[in-house]
């Protein structure tokens, strides 16, 4: 189809709203296909009741303890979990179901596997291919974790022109270091490893220790990246889509990495996420870290899920408090599947049951 225009529009979207209006984008293959922008009189989130299977919802992750991976929703591209751990994992773990990323909410420690050993602190991603054989340790405190579990191989996307170090530069990947046996276990003791494969646990035990790689090469290994390393792209003069922001993609699955940026600085541009209906993917949101600028009420360990069909957006008081900052403070990691999520019905626990209202409320 072609380009039209109808009524009061500026000429640039995101950009010179007229006064009294709000902008929505109405568009198609999350924000990289066609595209119209609505302005309406009132925001497209000003509803007073939500009923069914589309209204937005929010959890507090890491309410209940949870010392094993816990699936709080999944569709066919992804499983989301969460974990939540005070000591070390008394057994090996392989998933051969599907790759797996490790974003790391709280704790240090550090990931022992077949191909050595990746610390690990808050703001790390840990990946994991499918079929990697390993175990968590968990050093003094708690840790907490997000999980993905994909169906397809975790890649890092083409960047197209932006080039292949933009946003980071493969070259800050941080590969495993091989290591030996932890001195405190017994060498002669028995070692378990539980393989999962379509949702089914098979456990193997192993007279030695499995952890006995003494060299490998090819380019298929764990991997960890921090969001310190993450460099976002920006734009002075016009708000750019989440999509800018993609890290990892997993076929039809991708992982977006929110990190402190500076705000555009064009006093006529949009400064906050404009109101949109993404009609090809669910969109999750997990809140890490830092000031959440796009509306207020959320605190770290929340996680959001917004599903197709259903506009979401700032609160309107977040794009007239957008206009005294000058950057963002949040770290938080999108997760977006084509095929919609389902939530599990233990999630109902922890759900912040009016987050729905909240883009109503002044």
């Amino acid at each position: 189809m072609y380009l039209n225009r109808k009524g009061k529009v500026p000429n640039q979207a995101h950009v010179g709203i007229p006064d009294g209006l709000c902008e929505e984008e109405h568009g198609r293959d999350g924000f990289a296909g066609p595209v119209s922008h609505l302005y309406r009189t009132h925001s497209p989130t000003g509803w007073t009741k939500i009923e069914g299977s589309l209204k937005p919802q929010a959890f507090a992750c890491f309410r209940f303890p949870i010392s094993e991976p816990f699936l709080m929703m999944q569709s066919q591209d992804v499983s989301l979990y969460c974990l939540y751990r005070l000591d070390t994992f008394p057994y090996f773990v392989r998933n051969a179901d599907g790759d797996e990323v490790y974003f790391i909410h709280q704790g240090t420690g550090r990931f022992e596997t077949d191909y050595g050993i990746l610390t690990y602190e808050p703001g790390d991603y840990v990946t994991l291919p499918r079929g990697t054989t390993y175990r968590i340790h968990v050093d003094a405190g708690p840790a907490a974790f997000l999980l993905i579990e994909t169906t397809d191989p975790i890649t890092v996307p083409d960047r197209g022109p932006l080039g292949q170090h933009a946003l980071f530069d493969k070259g800050v990947l941080v590969a495993p270091e091989l290591g030996t046996l932890d001195p405190s276990e017994s060498p002669g003791q028995e070692w378990h490893v539980h393989i999962k494969r379509q949702g089914r646990w098979t456990k193997v035990t192993y007279p030695f220790y499995p952890m006995d790689v003494v060299g490998w090469k090819g380019d298929l290994w764990a991997a960890k990246l921090n969001v310190r390393d993450f460099r976002p792209v920006t734009s002075p003069r016009y708000h750019l889509p989440p999509s800018v922001h993609v890290t990892f993609r997993a076929g039809d699955c991708l992982i977006s990495t929110f990190a402190p940026r500076p705000l555009e600085t064009d006093p006529e541009a949009l400064r906050v996420p404009f109101y949109h209906r993404n009609m090809d993917y669910d969109e999750v949101l997990f809140y890490h870290h830092g000031e959440f600028f796009s509306r207020a009420g959320i605190q770290p360990g929340m996680l959001t899920l917004h599903p197709q069909g259903i506009h979401h957006g700032p609160q309107p008081q977040a794009i007239q408090a957008s206009n005294d900052k000058t950057h963002t403070t949040e770290v938080a990691v999108m997760v977006e599947s084509r095929k919609p999520f389902t939530v599990t019905p233990e999630m109902e626990a922890v759900e912040i049951t009016d987050y729905a209202l909240s883009w109503s409320r002044r």
